[in-house]
């Protein structure tokens, strides 16, 4: 007999709100979404929430929660802990990204996540780094930045035993482009390339990205026909007129259809005006909101790691301990779709870049959206997006 759940209220779907909207899961999959009027007749009356249904959430871009980082967990029990933080508010995928270290721990990391992946508990593995730039390392730690190596990038993608979605490489470095080049050895088993954490003047990055996008064409199953940028302005060359750097040439990729910009949407890392600056210049079919969550998501401020570097969070921002660079974010995804909408940002668009954005970028079309037949995720919130219950595989979160 199959378990039946029916939620009634405003229903943000892909295109638009449905006011009086209607959404059924049987089982694991979603049945019906649509208005109440055009519902089959014989349903039950059901759950109504004062506030909207939302997608499952989808964050490709997170290192921890609940106190529990991924690049320092040892245990399933560890990673279970920051998975459920961000699960209980509204993220029902979620990306496990690594820092860098040396190549022996982040193979460790990726095995140990790789199990959470086919337990289907993670949707995926981030590596950020170790072939970033020193110059923009932010929270990286410069001792383990080292020049890219399509050998050592194959070997960690064998670690992660088919779960590696991205990485993050900076343009400007040696061997990442070309045919033997760590760009193409991601695409070419199954990961995409994420190009940041880069010091780089314009012509690397043009030629960086033009590259990602030429093997991803020849790719026989490319996970996404896109590349991405993470967290776009973070990590990265400052844009001035007469020092551009890379953040234009990411800006016009984007618009021509080439990579997806993450954005770090919580306030801190970038000022809300610039996201929606950046909206409203590229669209949203070109933007992933990502946390990039440390271990003090959803925790109280105080003393932290993040991978080989102590992290020291006040007044909910991380930054190394002794310096002043940030250290990773401390929201939810959640807490970025509140602030942009309060800001007054559209909430499809901006529920369609913490949702079915991610979820094209790690290619799975069963997740980020509600339609019939996808997946039965769904977060009901109050009217100030606060979650009220979350539903993954048509279950509530405890």
């Amino acid at each position: 007999m199959s378990n039946k759940v029916v939620l009634r209220g405003a229903v943000v779907t892909a295109d638009t709100v449905l006011e009086d909207g209607v959404l059924v899961f049987e089982d694991e999959k979603i049945s019906y979404v649509g208005s109440s009027e055009s519902a089959p007749a014989d349903l039950p009356e059901g759950e109504v929430v004062e506030g909207y249904i939302l997608p499952g959430l989808v964050d490709v871009h997170c290192h921890g929660g609940g106190g529990a980082s991924f690049p320092d967990s040892t245990t399933a029990e560890e990673l279970q802990t920051a998975i459920m933080e961000h699960r209980r508010h509204g993220t029902t995928s979620l990306v496990g990204s690594c820092v860098t270290a040396d190549p022996e721990t982040l193979k460790a990391r990726a095995a140990l996540m790789a199990d959470q992946c086919e337990a289907g508990e993670l949707a995926g593995i981030h590596f950020e780094g170790p072939f970033v730039s020193k110059d923009r390392c932010g929270a990286q730690d410069p001792r383990f930045i080292i020049d890219p190596d399509a050998e050592l990038t194959k070997e960690l993608i064998a670690a992660g035993r088919g779960h590696v979605k991205t990485m993050t490489i900076a343009p400007e470095k040696p061997n990442i482009t070309g045919p033997d080049g760590v760009s193409a050895a991601l695409i070419n088993n199954g990961a995409l390339p994420s190009f940041g954490h880069t010091d780089s003047d314009p012509a690397p990055v043009r030629a960086a990205l033009e590259d990602a996008r030429e093997h991803l064409a020849k790719a026989e199953k490319p996970l996404s026909p896109r590349a991405t940028v993470t967290h776009l302005f973070n990590g990265m060359r400052p844009l001035h007129h007469r020092n551009p750097g890379p953040i234009a040439e990411c800006l016009s990729d984007a618009k021509r259809g080439g990579v997806v910009l993450e954005m770090i949407a919580d306030g801190i890392h970038l000022h809300p005006s610039i996201v929606r600056d950046v909206y409203e210049t590229v669209g949203r079919e070109n933007i992933v909101f990502v946390t990039d969550a440390m271990a003090a998501a959803g925790m109280p401020d105080g003393s932290y790691v993040l991978g080989p570097q102590a992290v020291t969070v006040k007044d909910g921002i991380a930054r190394l301990t002794g310096g002043d660079a940030i250290a990773g974010g401390t929201s939810h995804l959640l807490d970025q779709v509140r602030l942009l909408v309060d800001f007054g940002m559209p909430l499809v668009d901006v529920v369609y870049c913490a949702s079915e954005q991610g979820a094209k970028i790690l290619g799975d079309t069963s997740i980020g959206a509600l339609a019939a037949g996808k997946r039965a995720d769904a977060v009901c919130v109050d009217a100030n997006f606060k979650p009220l219950a979350v539903y993954r595989k048509g279950q509530i979160v405890e």
